[in-house]
């Protein structure tokens, strides 16, 4: 039976990244022999933009905000329920998104690595700001949110697991918590000393500025967990990135785990840039996110032992062609650039022999180490 990979899309440039992504992992698990079913949510997702434009109305963009993120919860809870362990998301609404990841107890993993250091970046998307409801009254909107001690260890205890998978032979050198602790009147320090103490490691609570201190001062260091409220993960992970990550942002994917029990850790894979609806139609939005996403889901889901090495040495020799897009001050089209990478990757299949099948990476399993990014 083939694994099935989810895939919902979003409005800007979603349908033309859709279209790269089933292309493009349609074509890799062929190369391995391999064979995957990609099954797509009916519903096209807003935007912002979409929803500032077409409708404008602001009770009206509260409603179809909120019917985007019950529809999509719905997906992500049937793909688990049906045994999928991987989703491919293009850019949607960010308010629409953070319901659900409130609602499905979301976190995003980040690994970081650079020279000797390396850092596991897991951001708590399933409380804080970002996860809030709105209420309006004229000229005013207040947003409540909450935060508990029960998603505070859920988040706690899958960063240090996922750590002791990343860095096996000593799991993680440390483990620090970035959150603005000091406006919870107390609550969060207790509830971080007594999960520590289950978990059996030292887990140390800062304010996010001396955080935002210690790395731009002392580096990334060796296997450092950083669990960090959203609101700062979001800002400072570009710093992060400028400093040791080397490369743009818009080129980039990231998962989301869905830590809710009903969805068994079912990964959302996303692209980074947003939905660029500017670009919409014009064959020119940067894919490479989108081609290591179907390189990441082939590997880890779909039984391609490889592909992610592949996919990257396919896009190193099309980079020295100077095939890329214009974002990247190239001239070429999105069509041209996944043209260029396909090729790559077939002159090697057919230079090296068939490729190994293997089978699918455990739902939650360690990625390889390297550098990702996003924003909501």
């Amino acid at each position: 039976m083939k694994p099935a990979v989810g895939l919902a899309v979003g409005r800007g440039t979603g349908a033309e990244l859709a279209a790269v992504f089933e292309r493009v992992l349609h074509r890799i698990a062929s190369l391995y022999g391999a064979g995957v079913e990609i099954v797509r949510s009916p519903r096209t997702y807003h935007s912002y933009v979409s929803l500032r434009e077409e409708v404008g109305d602001i009770e009206r963009i509260r409603a179809l905000t909120e019917e985007d993120a019950r529809h999509y919860e719905r997906f992500c809870r049937e793909r688990a329920r049906l045994g999928t362990t991987a989703v491919f998301r293009t850019a949607v609404n960010a308010q629409s998104l953070y319901l659900v990841r409130r609602r499905l107890q979301a976190v995003k993993v980040e690994p970081i690595a650079a020279g000797d250091g390396s850092l596991l970046l897991v951001r708590d998307q399933a409380q804080g700001f970002y996860t809030g409801e709105n209420r309006h009254a004229p000229g005013v909107v207040t947003r409540t949110m909450e935060f508990s001690r029960e998603i505070t260890g859920k988040v706690l205890e899958f960063a240090v697991r996922r750590a002791r998978r990343l860095w096996p032979d000593g799991g993680p050198a440390r483990v620090v918590m970035a959150y603005k602790y000091h406006l919870l009147d107390g609550a969060l320090d207790d509830w971080v000393g007594e999960i520590a103490r289950g978990l059996g490691v030292e887990v140390r609570l800062f304010q996010p500025d001396t955080v935002n201190r210690n790395l731009i001062t002392h580096g990334l260091g060796d296997r450092t967990v950083v669990v960090a409220g959203n609101e700062w993960a979001d800002i400072m992970h570009v710093v992060l990135l400028d400093r040791f990550g080397g490369e743009r942002q818009e080129s980039r994917c990231t998962e989301n785990v869905h830590l809710h029990p009903e969805l068994r850790e079912l990964v959302e894979y996303q692209t980074v840039h947003g939905s660029a609806d500017d670009l919409a139609g014009k064959d020119t939005v940067n894919p490479v996110a989108t081609l290591r996403a179907a390189a990441a889901i082939a590997e880890r889901h779909a039984g391609c032992p490889g592909a992610v090495a592949a996919v990257e040495t396919a896009l190193a020799a099309a980079e020295q062609r100077g095939v890329r897009t214009p974002d990247l001050g190239g001239r070429h089209s999105t069509t041209a650039v996944v043209d260029a990478v396909l090729d790559a990757l077939a002159a090697r299949a057919a230079t090296a022999g068939p490729l190994p099948i293997g089978g699918p990476r455990p739902a939650g399993g360690p990625p390889p180490v390297a550098v990702l990014a996003d924003r909501p």
